[in-house]
């Protein structure tokens, strides 16, 4: 990284101020900030720890004293958070790949590769597979038989794009990711204790054992634009239709999509995120950690699913959802108070029994 103010404030349609030609080679919390990095306080609280370390130049906040904080130079934007979006991928250096395809890569000559591709060491793609312009394949990764990366993606090391699989333009998949894998469909020859349980909520009846049969998943993974997935996370084929993930949806660390999932557009799926098979989940929706979602269930627009909530009907547009069973966040924060009172609540009934049983002896 080597900008000058001017040219950070510019690329962050941000104001600058001081002295804008001034050069940094880096970002760093205030604290530990050198004089040619350019601290990073984003607010009152941060800045005041920029006397400790030895910064020349911050990214501040709109309307900020920079000459008061001893700053020879400082970059304002309007929303210093959203800044560090482009700022932070403006000082990213990247993994050290390199360029072009690397010698101990395995490439199918069926496989069509754009223009200004990387292809690290050790990564296998495969017949008839398709790699955008610009992308960059790391080390040890899997492109399967037919599937599609679009322009820019960006796949780290070691992860697995199944046969099949379809990814719009700019995709970026961290170590681990797994998709396209089958989904978890088996059946048995007869009605199942299982099966019997869902209808009677409790109740196998004179169901007996029986081995299970597994169900291939014939669909793909369709994914469209300006998607991330986290490390180690998995997204299942669908059995027959594909499973979809909608454009600049973002998933996390450690999720699970099952097979025929519709995930839409502009979601936030948080680490641990579990979703059943045949889930339809709408738009600009989010899903704190731990979130699991039963199957065959739809999750409308604009939900918010507060953290470790176990969501087992389908939730309407606009919902903020908490707790297991998720119910409404209002309601189960009432449910949870309540809760706490049932010790001091049931210690006064007895108190009261006892009165009343005290009383009725003495008449």
């Amino acid at each position: 990284m080597r900008y000058t103010i001017a040219e950070i404030a510019n690329a962050l349609e941000a104001e600058a101020v001081g002295d804008t030609s001034m050069v940094v080679t880096g970002l760093s919390e205030p604290g530990q900030a050198g004089p040619e990095d350019l601290a990073l306080a984003s607010n009152a609280k941060y800045a005041g720890s920029i006397a400790a370390g030895a910064a020349k130049a911050a990214l501040l906040w709109d309307g900020a004293d920079w000459e008061e904080l001893g700053l020879n130079a400082a970059v304002l934007p309007q929303r210093p958070r959203f800044a560090m979006s482009q700022l932070t991928t403006m000082a990213d250096p990247g993994q050290g790949f390199g360029s072009g395809i690397h010698p101990s890569a395995v490439v199918d000559p069926t496989a069509r590769i754009g223009d200004d591709v990387t292809i690290a060491a050790g990564a296998v793609v495969g017949p008839d597979a398709e790699i955008g312009d610009g992308s960059i394949i790391g080390p040890l990764c899997f492109v399967g038989w037919r599937a599609s990366l679009g322009p820019n993606a960006y796949l780290r090391e070691h992860v697995s794009i199944g046969a099949g699989v379809r990814i719009g333009a700019n995709f970026i998949a961290q170590p681990g990711v797994r998709i396209g894998g089958d989904g978890f469909s088996f059946v048995t020859p007869e009605k199942s204790g299982v099966e019997a349980v869902r209808e009677s909520l409790g109740d196998q009846g004179e169901a007996s054992g029986q081995p299970w049969a597994r169900i291939a998943s014939l669909g793909a993974v369709f994914i469209g634009d300006d998607v991330e997935v986290g490390s180690n996370t998995v997204i299942d084929n669908g059995t027959i239709r594909p499973t979809t993930v909608g454009d600049r949806t973002k998933i996390d660390n450690l999720v699970h999509i099952g097979h025929n999932c519709v995930i839409g557009e502009d979601n936030l799926l948080c680490g641990c995120v579990g979703l059943a098979g045949s889930v339809t989940v709408g738009n600009f929706v989010v899903m704190a950690g731990q979130v699991g979602v039963s199957d065959n269930l739809t999750i409308g627009n604009n939900v918010v699913l507060a953290a470790a909530s176990k969501v087992l009907s389908s939730v309407r547009d606009g919902k903020v959802m908490m707790g297991y069973p998720a119910t409404e966040m209002k309601t189960n924060l009432d449910i949870f108070k309540n809760t706490r009172r049932l010790t001091r609540v049931l210690r006064d009934v007895a108190e009261l029994k006892k009165a009343v049983f005290k009383s009725n002896a003495n008449d």
